[in-house]
């Protein structure tokens, strides 16, 4: 009994003088921020807990993206006992008694178990496969957290029994409405420059962004005098970023991304390594460079050098795997690559082009012969009737048309004369042109 009322005493202690993100922490699933297309009014997880068919399940997302408080709400809303584990302290010991806990409360309750493991990527193979067994059998109903790529880092028997859900970095407007429950529940004030300062060194990542709040509310609590508003300044929350944020603005912060993208894009090593540094050393977060090298490499370079969006890839990886100080190599390495990198922005103007065919070109429907003949009775509709496989052929194509009819000789993907594309340009060319060609009388249409 004492037991317990020092325990409540501590969670109330804790409630009230805890961490901001904590006492932020939502109750139910409607105080939620983000991951609408998870737990919004009809977010496939939310229509599963609540009808309590919740299944084992793996929740991917970035630090920050409120997976551990997914979980515990999603808990909550079942009938299972709740158990919370993290893969850096547990080990195979601590999984047994729980798998040992979750039998003896099944057998003489009657109830299941819900085992939430926080960094399920930190498990070895072996301790991975302890859970296996109980997974299939439903005695424990998995939710495992990561911020790893689970198809890299959980084994695949594992993997293959849970439901995979991918959670996304919050967007601008929810950490907005996060920043302004945290003032208001600290009773302080921030003008827009500041506010907007806060939101845009959190990188998507809700905790990050309230500690820093936080520790900026103190500081403005400290110049304070007795009885006035806490007024926190965007100078407040540099110091609470140890000056790594973005010390001349936002506005100025943006027009260095631009800078930065456009010195990659015109070829300028020099230019790139210097934003780079400059966006760095003003405390901008590396995952959101590294994310932006990805999409340069297909959107400015594209095939002209295939391997950029690999190099690119694998300094976002690293930026995950390794971290700052040591990952600005790997992306100093990515932006010298791709700012020497041939350029071509011919698969962006493709599938711009594309997309407008789509969304307002005439409607079409798949050709017969390209239709899926593998049902009974396909074939009787004529679905894949005519279809001419590629590889039955020497050279490893056949002309044959592959665009609705609607869309005529719509060409969307015209290689420049840069890099890899100007090598396969005469290949490309010559199928074009074979492909071009009218239908041979009797060939019942086949080719073309």
């Amino acid at each position: 009994m004492t037991d317990d009322l020092f325990a409540q005493s501590a969670a109330e202690r804790l409630a009230s003088r805890g961490p901001l993100a904590a006492r932020l922490r939502p109750r139910i699933l409607d105080e939620v921020v983000g991951q609408q297309h998870l737990v919004g009014a009809q977010g496939a997880l939310r229509v599963l807990a609540e009808q309590d068919r919740l299944t084992s399940a793996i929740l991917w997302g970035p630090p920050g993206s409120g997976k551990t408080t997914l979980a515990t709400l999603l808990a909550q809303t079942t009938t299972k006992a709740f158990v919370a584990l993290s893969a850096v302290s547990a080990g195979v010991k601590e999984v047994r008694e729980v798998l040992d806990q979750a039998r003896l409360r099944l057998g003489e309750q009657g109830q299941g178990t819900l085992l939430f493991l926080d960094e399920v990527h930190r498990f070895n193979k072996s301790q991975q496969d302890l859970l296996l067994p109980s997974v299939e059998s439903g005695l424990i109903t998995l939710i495992g957290a990561t911020t790893e790529n689970p198809y890299f880092e959980v084994n695949a028997p594992l993997l293959s029994r849970s439901t995979l859900w991918r959670l996304l970095p919050l967007e601008e407007a929810d950490l907005m409405v996060l920043a302004k429950r945290g003032l208001q529940l600290e009773g302080a004030r921030m003008d827009d420059d500041a506010l907007a300062l806060v939101v845009a060194s959190a990188d998507g990542d809700a905790r990050a962004m309230l500690t820093t709040l936080e520790v900026a509310i103190a500081l403005g609590a400290a110049r304070r005098t007795q009885g006035e508003e806490i007024d926190v300044l965007v100078q407040d929350v540099s110091d609470a970023r140890d000056g790594r944020v973005l010390h001349q603005g936002a506005d100025e912060h943006y027009d260095q991304v631009s800078a930065f993208i456009k010195s990659i894009r015109g070829s300028d090593a020099d230019a790139g390594l210097y934003w780079l540094a400059r966006l760095l050393d003003a405390g901008e977060s590396p995952r959101f460079l590294a994310r932006r090298l990805v999409i340069l490499a297909s959107e400015d370079i594209g095939l002209a050098d295939p391997l950029s969006l690999l190099v690119a890839e694998a300094a976002a990886r690293a930026v995950e795997y390794v971290g700052l100080p040591e990952a600005s190599l790997n992306l100093a390495q990515a932006v010298v690559h791709l700012a020497t990198a041939p350029k071509s922005n011919r698969v962006t103007v493709a599938l711009a082009a594309a997309f407008a065919d789509v969304r307002q070109g005439p409607r079409t429907s798949v050709p017969a012969h390209l239709r899926d003949g593998h049902y009974k009775g396909g074939k009787d509709l004529g679905h894949g009737v005519g279809y001419l496989y590629p590889h039955d052929d020497p050279s490893g194509w056949v002309p044959q048309r592959y665009l609705p009819e609607e869309l005529g000789d719509r060409r969307y993907y015209q290689a420049s004369l840069h890099g890899r594309e100007a090598a396969s340009l005469a290949w490309l060319e010559k199928a074009r042109n074979a492909q071009d060609l009218e239908p041979e009388e009797g060939d019942g249409g086949e080719r073309r």
